[in-house]
């Protein structure tokens, strides 16, 4: 594992990779935790980084870096994967390498180190992951579906197309799942939850666009 900290209970990290295919005790309570604190210091880095981005943009942008996908990437460039523990069925139809898995293993790692070693050490840890991404974001105020469609016309490429899959939970406290989906220049389609219908299609818009740049090469 290549995370720059080094923990008074080792008890504590071993735990936070222990998949619930092993039984219990298990890494889903550090998982809430963590989800918690990273949305908490990714907020205020975003919120020092970009004074004039309004309450919407600044979500926007904090989805597109702590959405599972991205943290997936980010528990690959610490080698979770090779450390975590899982059961048989797990291991058997390659969980190490899922993206929901990694996250949630990234997650309880990150509450791990709150809980070895405070707030300031956890914060002091996810900054200093977290400071490229947040330099390397777009310097446009424009909203991701607005990005991708200008994007894909600018190459004279189909628009994308947004799916609603699913809309769960009381009304008042909704949950919605969306999916995006462009055919050229390569098959790509992401899903995305949000409070709302327009939410979530950001968020799945992001992720497409980002796969996009990545493709092209472009930051």
């Amino acid at each position: 594992m290549k995370l720059d900290y080094r923990f008074n209970d080792p008890v504590l990290a071993q735990l936070a990779l222990t998949h619930r295919s092993i039984g219990k005790p298990n890494n889903e309570r550090m998982e809430f935790l963590g989800d918690a604190l990273l949305g908490a210091i990714v907020a205020e880095m975003l919120y020092e980084a970009h004074p004039k981005a309004s309450e919407g943009e600044l979500s926007r942008l904090r989805a597109q870096l702590v959405n599972g996908q991205a943290l997936a990437v980010v528990a690959r460039e610490l080698e979770l994967g090779d450390e975590l523990k899982l059961g048989p069925g797990e291991l058997k139809s390659g969980g190490f390498r899922r993206d929901s898995i990694l996250a949630d293993a990234f997650e309880a790692m990150i509450a791990a180190v709150y809980l070895d070693a405070g707030f300031a050490a956890c914060r002091e840890v996810v900054r200093g992951l977290f400071r490229p991404r947040i330099d390397a974001l777009p310097k446009s105020s424009k909203d991701a579906k607005t990005r991708l469609q200008e994007w894909l016309q600018g190459r004279g490429l189909p628009l994308p197309a947004y799916v609603l899959k699913d809309s769960r939970g009381e009304d008042h406290a909704k949950t919605f799942d969306v999916s995006c989906t462009i055919a050229e220049p390569a098959a790509i389609s992401a899903d995305a939850s949000g409070p709302s219908r327009r939410a979530a299609e950001q968020d799945a818009a992001e992720i497409v666009l980002g796969h996009l740049l990545e493709q092209a090469g472009q930051p």
